[in-house]
């Protein structure tokens, strides 16, 4: 049974029970990891305050930066190791898993290169003051990491917090925790001082619910759903604590007639396939102009058609979904298509000799999805495609923003005003022009508006976020 990792060292966990951990792919428990509880998470508060109070809060920016490169490097140095866990935990195909292995190095090396450039402003005020600002840090932060990226979402949370001077207690999710505690061992085997970093295991209900509500904890990063962000937040709100959530999507791709389409076919594709669907910010809406719409699909439709879904050793386009209730929600979905008549155009296989208790979903497209159908409203997360027509600018727009939520979203055309006017009229944390990042680049500020959640994630704005800002006001004369 894998422990917690509290103080730089396994903890194990005080109730003593376990949580099995299953392989996607197979449907078979491998290992196990330790139920934890509000006195597992009480225990990783104490050691986070105890490190901010003393030899991690006494250290330097520019000191909490190289560690941090350090770390980068150390990741990198257990590339093949991290990504074979995050593999068989998550059901990624390899080339997915190291691609995060690849971000997670990268979210290290950004945020150790940005430790001591985090800086305050001198103001101008009234004659005989000096005015300035520093950044300080919340102090202890909680951070609750999902099991779709658990290392990519752990390294733009913790990346930022620890680099702002934050000592940092971790829940990941319980479906994929194994990464991360690898990766805890690796920062202290990196030099972390004990405690600056902390993982304890559980389900959301117990350990979540727990640091969530606890009092130690100075500012919270949740990654999830929209109902559990919420719950979140009103835990937070009794106890005047920030919170920045980052809640899903369901973006759209917007493509007018004078599109590219050689170009966009193949984004389109993997915005929806990439992490078998499991994306927040997978492109999982696809508005097309009425002039192109029908080739778009029959060109869309015969790349479907060869997309295959299978274990994640074999390293098709799709490896499982994460657990059989994601898969038995996915299907929820596509039978609610077929009842309601909403025509599929192209479905994808999965391969032959796929174990049957494996978790796999063949990718599928489905034409004329209604605007207010539950395939057009909610989030899916799985290999699941919703195309919908559109007349002009102003259907588009109203298509586009006619969603609770408001994360990523995708303009496609060469009319560069166009490309300005619905950048500027969708409603959505990013917009990508003639490309679709799916919430990409370690320096581009990530995170949504309406029930996509709010904050920012990445970037130097993620710093901001976790800092808190101090004016200082001196009178001299």
């Amino acid at each position: 049974m894998r422990q917690h990792f509290i103080d730089n060292r396994p903890a194990q966990g005080s109730s003593g029970e376990r949580i099995p951990v299953i392989d996607p792919s197979s449907g078979q428990e491998f290992d196990s990891i330790a139920r934890g509880n509000a006195a597992d998470i009480d225990a990783a508060v104490q050691a986070a305050r105890r490190a901010y109070e003393g030899a991690w809060g006494r250290l330097s920016a520019a000191e909490r930066g190289r560690l941090l490169l350090k770390l980068s490097v150390t990741v990198l140095d257990h590339f093949d190791e991290l990504a074979e866990i995050e593999s068989r935990d998550c059901g990624k195909p390899t080339r997915q898993a190291r691609a995060d292995v690849t971000a997670l190095a990268r979210y290290f090396e950004f945020y150790g290169g940005a430790a001591d450039k985090l800086h305050g402003q001198t103001l101008p005020y009234t004659q005989g003051y000096t005015v300035l600002t520093l950044r300080e840090p919340h102090g202890v932060t909680g951070h609750v990491v999902p099991w779709n990226y658990p290392m990519q979402i752990f390294g733009r949370s913790v990346g930022g917090a620890l680099a702002a001077g934050n000592a940092c207690v971790v829940k990941p999710a319980e479906d994929a925790c194994l990464s991360l505690l690898r990766v805890a061992e690796l920062a202290a085997q990196a030099g972390f001082p004990a405690g600056a970093l902390n993982i304890v295991t559980g389900y959301g209900h117990e350990a979540g619910d727990a640091l969530t509500r606890h009092p130690g904890i100075d500012h919270i990063s949740f990654t999830g759903s929209p109902r559990i962000g919420a719950l979140v937040t009103q835990a937070a709100a009794e106890r005047h604590v920030p919170v920045t959530l980052e809640l899903g999507g369901k973006s759209p791709q917007i493509v007018f007639d004078d599109a590219d389409v050689d170009a966009l076919l193949p984004v389109v594709v993997n915005a929806i396939v990439q992490n078998a669907g499991q994306t927040c910010s997978a492109g999982s809406r696809l508005l097309v102009q009425r002039g192109s719409y029908e080739a778009v699909l029959e060109r869309l439709g015969a790349a479907f058609a060869k997309l295959r879904a299978g274990p994640a050793t074999m390293d098709l386009d799709c490896g499982p979904l994460i657990r059989k209730t994601q898969l038995e929600r996915v299907q929820g979905f596509l039978k609610a298509a077929e009842q309601d008549r909403i025509a599929t155009v192209a479905r994808g296989a999965v391969v032959d000799g796929a174990p049957p208790e494996g978790f796999y979903q063949a990718p599928t497209l489905l034409r004329d999805v209604p605007v207010d159908h539950r395939l057009g409203q909610e989030e899916i997360f799985g290999p699941v495609l919703s195309a919908m027509p559109f007349d002009d600018e102003a259907d588009a727009v109203r298509i586009a923003n006619a969603t609770d939520y408001g994360l990523v979203a995708s303009i496609w055309t060469r009319d560069g005003a166009r490309q300005l006017r619905l950048a500027r009229k969708v409603r959505s944390g990013q917009v990508f022009i003639n490309n679709y990042g799916a919430g990409g680049g370690i320096e581009l500020p990530f995170g949504g508006v309406k029930a996509s959640g709010h904050g920012r994630e990445k970037g130097f704005e993620a710093l901001y976020g976790f800092t808190v800002l101090k004016t200082i006001s001196i009178k001299h004369d």
